[in-house]
């Protein structure tokens, strides 16, 4: 029986980029690492876009078919309000989307560009024609964060990636009771040491994926070089009824920056995932990342070839 390779899982769409910055419906910098969802039956991408200032702010767009016709609103969803939020005085940044049937409202966990470094922020919305934001969840230097859609044993779940003044950078979990107040906090997925391509500082992607041989996690690692450092992504999985266990991840990434659209851009040798979407009738996965720093792209894979290569795969 033939296994199949980590390299093959992911196939990048042919229209890559999918969305750069002439698509929008005014002058930026720069467009890319989006969150996602399904809205309506339709996909939505919550973008990050960067402006002329520099200054980030996410911008809603949707699409039939998740890769053609993006349709995008005229004005930001989430903008920065340094007067009522402090926090935000030098962006807003890097979305990941996760539904909460609970609460019939989607979470939009974000990075808040605060004067004393990133942090973790929320905010709540029920089809991204509005949102409430409920502030700092989470005290700089931490980013790269999502909530799990459902609660494990009564409470909320959200990874993230605290950075230390000393040491690397690694994923961890908290708990909270409200979306409001969290602790608990443990460490859940380190990054590797030495030449490992996810060495020194690695960071969630997308949320937490329920499949039922546990939750998918897609995450960055990041390669430091000499001409600077390599983003590119790995897999995970984490049990269900307890995501502090860690039951698998690979050893080899899926997916890395070799078109010309991911090694050359405001950031140059970057694949940053943020958001992905499952459908249910094909069980194909389609993921959105950040190019460059400068462009949003797709790939796509199917469901149990993912999951066939995580059999195949280290545990623990």
């Amino acid at each position: 029986m033939s296994t199949i390779k980590a390299s093959d899982v992911f196939t990048r769409h042919p229209l890559n980029p999918i969305i750069t910055v002439d698509h929008l419906p005014y002058r930026a910098n720069s467009v890319f690492n989006p969150g996602a969802g399904v809205v309506g039956g339709e996909t939505l991408l919550l973008i990050r876009v960067e402006d002329l200032r520099g200054i980030s702010h996410l911008l809603a767009a949707r699409s039939a078919d998740g890769a053609t016709g993006w349709r995008f609103d005229e004005t930001p969803l989430i903008s920065p309000e340094p007067e009522k939020h402090p926090e935000e005085i030098w962006g807003c940044e890097d979305p990941r989307l996760t539904w909460l049937p609970e609460l019939d409202q989607w979470a939009i966990a974000y990075t808040a560009y605060s004067r004393r470094g990133p942090l973790v922020s929320l905010a709540m919305s029920h089809d991204f024609t509005d949102v409430r934001k409920l502030g700092p969840v989470m005290p700089p230097e931490d980013k790269d964060a999502a909530l799990f859609p459902r609660r494990i044993d009564g409470r909320w779940a959200m990874i993230h990636r605290p950075s230390p003044l000393r040491g690397f950078a690694h994923m961890w979990i908290s708990y909270s009771p409200d979306l409001r107040h969290w602790g608990d906090h443990e460490l859940l997925l380190e990054a590797r040491d030495g030449a490992w391509w996810d060495a020194g500082k690695i960071g969630l992607g997308p949320p937490p994926l329920e499949t039922a041989e546990g939750w998918l996690i897609c995450y960055h690692g990041v390669h430091g070089t000499s001409s600077g450092p390599i983003y590119r992504v790995g897999l995970a999985l984490v049990d269900l009824d307890d995501p502090r266990k860690v039951l698998r991840r690979t050893d080899e990434w899926v997916l890395g920056p070799t078109a010309p659209y991911e090694r050359s851009g405001d950031v140059n040798k970057v694949v940053f995932p943020t958001g992905w979407v499952l459908d249910p009738a094909t069980q194909v996965i389609s993921l959105y990342y950040g190019a460059g720093d400068s462009a949003i792209a797709l790939a796509t894979a199917n469901l149990e070839d993912v999951l066939s290569l995580m059999r195949t795969v280290p545990a623990g």
